[in-house]
């Protein structure tokens, strides 16, 4: 499969242009490598130009007056920074015509997967992923936590495919490979050593689910000790569940803290949080945003498969997103699956299922519904500890989406097209669809 758009290095630039320019009338008449023109950041401020030189933005203004060998007249679009995809699977998707969900379940999805694995090889993991790769950077995503699997069946073979994506797309997207131990450490002799050897050959990310483990707390304290051994940051699925039964949440922030971890953590699902009674629950999201840990709510999944043993009033079975946000807990939004026996279905728009969590987790108040968007965006880069390298602002990475909608307002709920996508301050992707009415309403 090609890539989206392939990029030759770039040549050598001016080292003076490295730098954020100054904030003087002499920058003015300097150029820069890319000017975005007429974009809109806040719907509450006039439209500005956004100039970019060496990957980065260099000045953010309104008629900035610099020039560019490229330059997109924005027309007044949103301009908004890349999304973030914090928790995908891209190792197992597109399996669902060879793994079928009879009963919808967890359990089943599980075992559908773990069957399938036997007949899995190099290459077919590698199209797989790679077309879900596509299916995500043509959507606006500049940057993917990808969790994958290992275990004693299928090796470190899917671990030893991404890092390959991860380096012949660096260009295209900045990815971070989650080792993820799908089937459980310790039930599973030989898991462990596997564990160690691939953070060794270069996983970003440590995985654990301790729900599918014979030792949850055993299973949750390995993860620290070898994200203390190798320095790395923390992705587990955490509490998947319709009930609050057996939840390991409160161990984890406690031993987050413990441990000084903290923002180095995120919990994937967390739906049993949605099961807790607020007395219950309002301590445990003080100790979450103490931790700092992120959740990653996964609704197109979670409500996929969540409340299948309800037979009435069937659970929303979601982490309870509007709580973590009025708690101070930082939430991001992500897709988990694409087209497999846990979901079934999905395109790799974020955007889209952000718009989702809005009807499903109640987020369409005035107060709430203007932060979905960061869900996806700046909430997610925090949960991948990208930091001071992204944003909109001077001197992070030009990593950019130009959206087909002129209110930031409406970024999410009008499902835009995306018409630019930048990386490091480069155009990966340019939509030039166009819907053209040909018929016009009658004479009043």
């Amino acid at each position: 499969m090609p890539p989206l758009l392939a990029h030759p290095s770039p040549p050598p630039r001016d080292p003076e242009l490295a730098t954020p320019l100054p904030e003087t009338p002499a920058h003015k008449r300097r150029r820069v490598d890319l000017v975005l023109r007429r974009v809109r950041v806040r719907d509450d401020e006039p439209l500005v130009d956004v100039a970019i030189t060496d990957g980065r933005i260099a000045a953010i203004g309104a008629e900035l007056g610099l020039h560019a060998p490229e330059e997109i007249d924005g027309d007044g679009h949103v301009l908004v920074p890349g999304l973030v995809e914090s928790h995908l699977h891209l190792d197992k998707a597109l399996l669902a015509d060879y793994t079928p969900n009879a009963s919808g379940t967890l359990s089943e999805a599980i075992s559908a997967t773990a069957r399938h694995k036997a007949t899995v090889t190099a290459a077919d993991l590698r199209a797989r992923a790679e077309t879900a790769l596509t299916m995500a950077l043509r959507h606006g995503t500049t940057a993917i936590r990808a969790e994958t699997e290992f275990d004693p069946f299928i090796g470190l073979t899917g671990i030893a495919e991404l890092l390959a994506l991860k380096r012949r797309y660096a260009h295209l997207v900045t990815l971070q490979v989650v080792a993820f131990p799908q089937e459980g450490v310790f039930q599973h002799p030989g898991t462990e050593q596997l564990f160690r050897e691939a953070m060794r050959r270069g996983a970003d990310v440590v995985g654990g689910v301790p729900y599918n483990d014979i030792a949850p707390h055993r299973h949750i304290d390995l993860c620290f000790e070898i994200a203390r051994e190798f320095d790395r940051p923390i992705s587990l699925h955490q509490d998947f569940s319709d009930g609050a039964e057996g939840m390991t949440m409160e161990y984890v922030a406690r031993k987050t803290i413990a441990a000084g971890w903290q923002g180095r953590v995120a919990v994937g699902h967390a739906t049993a949080l949605g099961a807790l009674p607020p007395s219950r629950l309002k301590p445990l999201l003080a100790l979450l945003r103490e931790a700092d840990i992120t959740v990653v709510t996964l609704p197109l999944t979670d409500l996929y498969l969540g409340g299948r043993r309800d037979t009435h009033k069937v659970r929303r079975a979601l982490a309870p997103v509007a709580a973590l946000l009025k708690a101070g807990v930082n939430v991001a939004v992500s897709s988990n699956n694409l087209r497999n026996a846990f979901t079934p279905f999905g395109t790799g728009d974020l955007l889209s299922v952000a718009a989702l969590l809005i009807a499903a987790a109640h987020l369409g108040g005035g107060d709430l519904l203007p932060r979905v968007l960061d869900l996806a965006t700046t909430n997610a880069a925090r949960a991948l500890g990208l930091g001071p390298e992204y944003g909109l602002a001077v001197g992070r990475r030009a990593d950019l989406v130009v959206l087909d909608t002129r209110r930031v307002h409406d970024a999410v709920i009008d499902l835009p097209e995306r018409l630019w996508v930048l990386k490091d301050g480069r155009v990966t992707v340019r939509n030039t669809r166009k819907t053209e009415f040909r018929a016009t309403p009658a004479a009043a």
